[in-house]
């Protein structure tokens, strides 16, 4: 509990030698000092207050607690390690400041999930560093109670000078014997390239430098030491004993019942410290009351014989209690001058306060709770510090990215959720008004629902009508010819029941400071910083709440200078500064951008500036649509009811899409019963507001426009 190596916040401030990473034993008892930690005190707080259960030792000589008081979740602080028949446990340790933050958020909401926990615990913080490979291992051990953590090293490539430097180990790793088993592997041949292996390290830390032969292939022997030597396995099994019961925990579970361990604390020292303030008020009472009649008691006490004599007259003559007659007799005649007395009144004041206070704790959850925040919060103050261990994204130890080719694609979705991907360049731009080609061949009953385009290497942010969001590597969908019927999504992404991609946007398009703005199909708009979707689990993680029968339909990549349009399926807009959105975060539900009428839906959002010299592509379910210059639509207020965009008679139905175009921007359309088309954006017509447009794309009977994606003229080369 002293190896500071060993323990995320040692509970033991040791003195002398007590071991060290290469796996030294400690020096004996005589030559070493030990004292608790400031940290180990805060565990045992208040126990003498009888805020826990004792219980006899091993030979009933002595009263042990059953458990420590505990200000933080020390379960999870400095983790725990053992073995019994048939069951064991492993627990990693954690960041005191993200724990305070964690426990926080679930007394202020308990019905978090550990999804919104982790927005605060990123993963275990090793005392050791290093880094943890991936995500998806920490969300399992976090939902599951077991998952496996790659733990692997911090080192730094030095390619000017030829050598590697190894800075942190994974946890618990014998820092000796790295080293030894690299050098053994070096002599057997078994990694070739390395000069020379030096251990440099110092109570400031590790440093292992391996310096590389001339000509060595530095990439080689970094991908060797990560397979054998810097790279560990930590199993996480976070088994944990619950009134006496052994059960595997989630996050949550162990948070949870460490809520509830505290609340019953708090509760028993509220509890104790009124009855100690209760009896303090009640001899002072006495107090009082003597200094009321302070002639009358010295003379009694003066005439009895003795002091019992002095107690029964005291509780016969003035009704005192047997506590208060014989505090009474105790007292010494410096006590009874004016000054002690106001002392006195002043302390019975304070008294009283405190037992107010106490009983309003007791008769309050919400008051109790708040005492359990502020202690939480007391000790983050004190005992906080930087997280140790970073995490990074799992990269897989063999990757074919750079073997596929750099292309601008077209991905299909079906609302069966099958999808596939197409090259743009098999589809050869067409006059407006045509059928278009076969882009996919969907099953029976079911339809395509969302094409958009993207370039095989971007990384993707698919936004679904549920408010999800899932990161997707664009040639990670299988391409596909135009006939194909696509993949089913689900070994792509894993999209639940009646989950569909409503809109996808690529992590190239925007910077951290940016914001991802998002609006629902009834009128709510919102903001949040582009930040906060930088860790995705490939269970993905919510992107915004929706109330029932809402759906998440379109998404723009915003900095605080645009204006957005929101276009509706009956053919009305509105346009207004994105800066009366303000920023929220990802559980929020948003505000009304739109006053829609009772059958009206938010169609689509654009994203525009006053340089803008864009127009707005609106094009309906019938496959008719028009471009408007994006200056006809004059700024307003949010939530109001917006001005007509398009005319959604009989002929041209509602409106499926809008976009944001040029002339020379390609469109690729694509109809439910799998058509495809492309076509230049300045061969629909340009006209005013208020207006019909023309006809796009011909349908057949019974199909309908189901989506339409923008192919950049600078990115397609036409």
């Amino acid at each position: 509990m002293a190896q500071d190596f060993s323990m995320r916040y040692p509970l033991v401030d040791g003195q002398g030698n007590f071991g060290s990473m290469d796996g030294d034993p400690p020096a004996a008892m005589r030559y070493t000092e030990a004292r608790m930690a400031p940290i180990a005190e805060e565990l045992l707080e208040d126990i003498e207050k009888d805020t826990v259960d004792f219980s006899s030792n091993y030979d009933d000589r002595l009263q042990e607690p059953d458990v420590l008081p505990a200000k933080v979740p020390s379960l999870l602080l400095n983790g725990s390690s053992g073995i019994a028949v048939g069951m064991s446990t492993n627990i990693p340790p954690h960041n005191l400041g993200e724990l305070v933050d964690a426990t926080v958020a679930l007394i202020e909401d308990p019905d978090a999930t550990v999804e919104d926990l982790m927005d605060h615990i990123k993963g275990p913080d090793f005392p050791t560093g290093g880094n943890i490979v991936g995500r998806d291992a920490i969300y399992s051990a976090y939902t599951t109670g077991r998952g496996r953590l790659r733990v692997r090293a911090e080192y730094e490539v030095d390619r000017e000078d030829g050598r590697i430097v190894i800075s942190e180990l994974p946890y618990q790793e014998n820092k000796a014997r790295i080293v030894e088993r690299i050098a053994d592997d070096v002599n057997e041949g078994k990694i070739e390239g390395i000069a020379d292996l030096r251990d440099e390290s110092d109570r400031n830390g590790v440093r292992i430098v391996v310096e590389l032969k001339r000509g060595a292939n530095i990439d080689v022997v970094e991908n060797r030491l990560l397979d054998h030597h810097l790279e560990s396995t930590f199993g996480v099994i976070n088994l944990s004993l619950v009134d006496g019961q052994p059960k595997v925990l989630s996050l949550k579970e162990t948070l949870q019942h460490y809520i509830d361990h505290r609340r019953e604390v708090v509760r028993r020292r509220s509890e104790h410290d009124l009855a100690e303030a209760e009896d303090r008020a009640h001899i002072l009472e006495g107090r009082l009351k003597a200094l009321e009649n302070v002639d009358d008691v010295v003379e009694l006490i003066r005439n009895s014989e003795d002091r019992d004599a002095a107690r029964a007259g005291l509780h016969e003559e003035f009704d005192f209690s047997e506590d208060q007659a014989a505090h009474i007799v105790r007292m010494q005649l410096g006590s009874l001058t004016s000054m002690e007395t106001a002392e006195i009144e002043e302390e019975y004041e304070e008294v009283q306060a405190t037992i107010e206070y106490l009983e309003s704790v007791l008769d309050s959850r919400a008051k109790l709770d708040g005492v359990i925040v502020d202690e939480l919060q007391e000790m983050k103050a004190e005992y906080d510090d930087d997280r140790r261990t970073s995490i990074v994204e799992d990269e897989g130890q063999v990757t074919h990215e750079d073997l596929i080719p750099e292309e601008d694609c077209v991905v299909v979705i079906t609302e069966d959720d099958y999808i596939k991907r197409m090259p743009v360049d098999a589809f050869d731009p067409q006059g407006r008004g045509g059928k278009g080609i076969i882009g996919s061949d969907p099953k029976e009953g079911d339809r395509v629902s969302k094409v958009f385009r993207a370039n095989s290497h971007d990384y993707l942010l698919c936004f679904t009508n549920q408010g999800q969001v899932y990161r997707l590597k664009t040639y990670e969908v299988p391409e596909m010819s135009r006939t194909a019927r696509g993949k089913s999504a689900v070994n792509v992404i894993d999209l639940d029941d009646g989950e569909e991609i409503t809109a996808v946007v690529s992590t190239d398009d925007f910077e951290a400071d940016e914001c991802i703005t998002m609006v629902t199909r009834h009128g709510y708009v919102k903001r949040t910083c582009a930040a906060d979707f930088e860790n995705i689990l490939t269970t993905g993680i919510r992107a915004a709440k929706l109330e029932d029968g809402d759906a998440l339909i379109d998404v723009e990549v915003t900095d605080g200078t645009k204006d957005l349009v929101v276009a509706s399926e009956h053919g009305m807009t509105i346009r207004f500064d994105e800066n009366e959105v303000r920023e929220m975060g990802r559980s929020a539900r948003g505000v009304r951008a739109i006053d829609l009428r009772d059958d009206d839906r938010v169609a689509a959002m654009v994203a525009t500036d006053d340089a803008d010299e864009r127009a707005l592509l609106t094009v309906t379910r019938n496959g008719y649509g028009k471009r408007t210059k994006l200056a006809e639509y004059r700024r307003q207020s949010r939530y109001g009811k917006g001005l007509i965009d398009i005319k959604t008679d009989e002929r041209n139905g509602p409106v499926a899409t809008a976009k944001a175009v040029t002339e020379d921007d390609h469109l690729v359309i694509m109809s439910e019963a799998g058509q495809i088309m492309r076509i230049r954006a300045g061969d629909v017509s340009q006209v005013g507001r208020n207006t019909k447009g023309v006809t796009i794309m011909g349908l057949e009977a019974g199909d309908h426009v189901a989506s339409v994606t923008v192919v950049p003229a600078v990115d397609d080369g036409a």
